[in-house]
């Protein structure tokens, strides 16, 4: 085994993304793949894991275990993390993944769209990190839990009116840091990764509309959006056998935007 596979490679490892379906879970679970890790793939869109999970299958030549599932049905999601281990062994890593982001003025974000992003946002992820960690315990050799937050779990938007996101990302950042502490005895490192704006199905709407990723871009230091495959990285990073030290920590991977 070479010094960088020490370090980076998940041989033997068992990982799980929600939110797996598209976007940033799929490239999570690519960069997950490619250090060897087989993938379990969690988000109702059975189809599209299916397809993701065929080919992560034939590209990194890991197993690849698509799982339909609402996360925010605890019952479901609980048999779905159980059925994972029984199909891969041993839970290792964790991504959390899956959000959903509602924009439009406060005011109108309550109650309905408050009550969705904090349930998937917030409290389904909080479900996902405590059943992780008790696979993780079961299986004696510790894990990473790596919950996916974003820049604006710390600054506001100027461009979207995003109260019921932006509240639910900032708790799950101080839950991030939180569960590290509590597990730390466990060796459960619980990091987040904060991205700033990505192209992805989230904001492929609002992409489309004039001005807005010139508006994104012009926000930005290095006055551009994030590109695909530059969140990789970062996971890799957190997802790591060498990184047994790294825990209660955010990864801004936002191209210097909350550094100005």
């Amino acid at each position: 085994m070479s010094d960088l596979q020490k370090l980076f490679g998940l041989s033997g490892r068992v990982a799980v993304v929600t939110g797996a379906s598209a976007g940033l879970g799929v490239e999570f679970a690519e960069a997950l793949a490619s250090a060897g890790a087989d993938v379990a793939l969690l988000a109702r869109r059975k189809e599209r894991i299916e397809s993701v999970a065929e080919r992560l299958s034939a590209d990194y030549g890991v197993r690849a275990f698509p799982v339909a599932v609402d996360i925010t049905d605890r019952a479901a999601v609980r048999e779905a993390f159980a059925g994972v281990a029984k199909e891969l062994g041993t839970i290792d890593v964790l991504v959390n993944n899956a959000g959903v982001s509602p924009t439009g003025k406060a005011e109108r974000q309550w109650p309905e769209d408050w009550d969705n992003t904090l349930e998937l946002n917030l409290t389904a992820l909080f479900h996902c990190c405590l059943l992780a960690a008790e696979h993780m315990r079961a299986g004696g050799r510790g894990g990473r839990i790596i919950n996916v937050t974003s820049i604006f779990a710390r600054l506001a938007s100027s461009l979207f009116r995003v109260s019921a996101y932006v509240a639910a990302k900032g708790g799950a950042e101080n839950l991030t840091r939180q569960l590290a502490v509590e597990w730390a005895s466990d060796d459960i490192t619980v990091n987040a990764i904060a991205p700033a704006w990505f192209p992805t199905e989230m904001i492929e709407e609002s992409l489309t509309k004039g001005g807005i990723e010139e508006s994104m871009s012009a926000a930005n230091p290095m006055g551009r959006i994030g590109r695909t495959g530059e969140l990789k990285t970062a996971c890799l990073f957190l997802a790591a056998p060498g990184s047994s030290y790294v825990t209660g920590t955010t990864v801004m991977v936002d191209g210097g935007h909350s550094a100005w």
